[in-house]
């Protein structure tokens, strides 16, 4: 069989792209730490933090499509689901035990049921998440309903997980042509949420976030729907976008940097149009997602990287991006609690707690890659893949 004679030999990386995913991965902590003193969407300081996930799912379709789309012919659906396991479950599970630590320490007024959590239901919580098995708000024990209640953040890497069965079982199977319909029928999805139409009639209780993209964090109806909208077009346009491989864009020069501040750019912009011209802001959503994203994607994947300083950079960025998202959140939650109960600190602590909190995390996220991740993902990689077929 080809699968035992042909090796799936490693591929050179889009070092662009790796980098851009830590640029966002940092926006993020910060758009949390953030959070922590805003009181709604739309005075949220650096305001559209919250599509970094948009854009992390522009760029894993891109990257799945280039790392398997030309490997299933020497590669079971099996093998697909192992290697994408190895590579995302052991930081899941790190994220759970880092939330299951700090959770005590998380008792903010905001989380009235943390402190009358009983240990066993949170050994069963924590158990649950590290095998991604998504908790239904009845579970919940801190609150926010979220799948995860030990860490906030892992709702994004379920879709991740959803995005890679849907591939493996029939989007890889899709011609350019059929997959081009299937994107472009999911954009209307994304039309739908982030202009707020509700053709479903699934958005009515968001009134909160309206003409955002924000939510698909817990088993609900409408978040499940939103969930959906935010994974379709994002991962599958991504996907689409590396099978059209003309489509890339070479910056030529500086393209890190341009493409760096055109990500930092879409996440900071304040909330637009204000309460009476809402809409703007949804369409500003609508068109970062269907139109940046990819051609910030594009440009990334199509130039070249140039300079020592800035390629150690990427590769620092992207080794760092997945563990800090995945890692941060449960800080965030001992963030929160801090400033609930010292709200009349002064504004310079505020701000230490806070840049303490975000260099940590990126210490955290930097120590789990070389302490746990890498050498877990090796023995892993030892132990069930074949040694012929290891990527």
């Amino acid at each position: 069989m080809a699968s035992e004679i042909i090796p799936l030999s490693s591929k050179p990386r889009f070092e662009i792209l790796d980098g851009l995913r830590g640029v966002a991965a940092m926006i993020v902590v910060a758009f949390h730490l953030f959070e922590t003193y805003s009181s709604g969407p739309s005075d949220q300081i650096l305001n559209h933090g919250y599509l970094a996930v948009d854009f992390f799912f522009v760029l894993s379709g891109f990257v799945i499509g280039y790392a398997y789309d030309d490997r299933w012919n020497r590669m079971t659906t099996w093998d697909f689901f192992k290697r994408r396991l190895i590579r995302l479950q052991p930081m899941v599970v790190l994220g759970c035990l880092i939330g299951a630590f700090w959770f005590y320490f998380s008792g903010a007024p905001e989380f009235e049921s943390v402190m009358q959590t009983p240990w066993w239901k949170l050994l069963l919580i924590m158990i649950l998440g590290c095998i991604m098995f998504p908790t239904p708000p009845s579970m919940d024990i801190r609150g926010w309903q979220e799948i995860n209640s030990l860490n906030g953040a892992q709702w994004s890497l379920l879709w991740e997980y959803v995005a890679n069965i849907i591939y493996a079982l029939f989007v890889r199977r899709f011609s350019i042509a059929v997959l081009a319909v299937f994107v472009f029928l999911s954009s209307f999805l994304t039309i739908d949420l982030a202009m707020n139409l509700d053709v479903t009639g699934l958005l009515a209780t968001r009134e909160y976030a309206r003409y955002t993209v924000i939510g698909g964090f817990c088993l609900t109806p409408d978040q499940i729907y939103i969930g959906v909208c935010r994974l379709l077009y994002p991962f599958f346009g991504g996907l689409l976008l590396y099978r059209l491989g003309k489509l890339r864009i070479n910056l030529r020069r500086g393209a890190m940097t341009w493409c760096s501040l055109a990500v930092v750019a879409t996440l900071v912009v304040p909330h637009i149009g204000g309460k009476t011209h809402e809409w703007l802001n949804g369409l500003y959503c609508a068109i970062v997602i269907l139109l940046v994203y990819p051609a910030i994607v594009a440009a990334g994947a199509g130039s070249p990287l140039t300079g020592k300083k800035t390629i150690a950079a990427c590769r620092f960025l992207g080794m760092i991006s997945y563990p800090l998202y995945i890692t941060h959140y449960p800080m965030i939650y001992v963030q929160m609690n801090w400033a609930a109960r010292h709200a009349d600190a002064p504004l310079g602590t505020h701000i230490w707690v806070a840049v303490s909190i975000f260099i940590a995390s990126i210490a955290i996220a930097y120590a789990s890659v070389k302490v746990y991740d890498l050498p877990v993902r090796a023995w892993l990689s030892a132990k069930f893949l074949h040694p012929k077929t290891q990527s």
